[in-house]
């Protein structure tokens, strides 16, 4: 069983930076490939990007890939996702997610444990 708790979250300008933190519980974090969704107002949860048990390979939707870096410290049971140069479609509640399974994950149904989700909305 994995807890997962984000934070970092807020309200920041187009074309600035963030960098929302998970923190997870248990012992056997690094047996797991993290993920980070996002769900829009009246939208799916979509994919962000993830990251291997290892840190060592990640994977990120098109939409963010260049902007976002995903990484994790496994010392620390903690995942973050560095956001660079926002935008305003990026506002969405941003959710850390744990998966139990081989090999990184991109959809909803492949992730085991959620996190609560933590708000980042992004003024034009």
């Amino acid at each position: 069983q994995v807890q997962l708790v984000e934070s970092g979250g807020g309200l920041v300008q187009a074309g600035a930076s963030l960098r929302l933190s998970c923190a997870a519980s248990g012992r056997t974090f690094s047996s797991y490939n993290m993920g980070w969704f996002r769900q829009a107002p009246g939208k799916e949860r979509e994919f962000v990007a993830a990251v291997t048990g290892s840190g060592g390979t990640t994977t990120y939707a098109d939409s963010v890939k260049g902007r976002f870096t995903i990484s994790r410290d496994n010392a620390k049971n903690m995942v973050y996702l560095q956001m660079y140069s926002l935008k305003a479609e990026d506002t969405a509640d941003y959710y850390c997610a744990a998966r139990a399974g081989y090999g990184l994950g991109t959809t909803k149904t492949a992730y085991n444990y959620w996190g609560q989700g933590t708000q980042v909305t992004v003024s034009s």
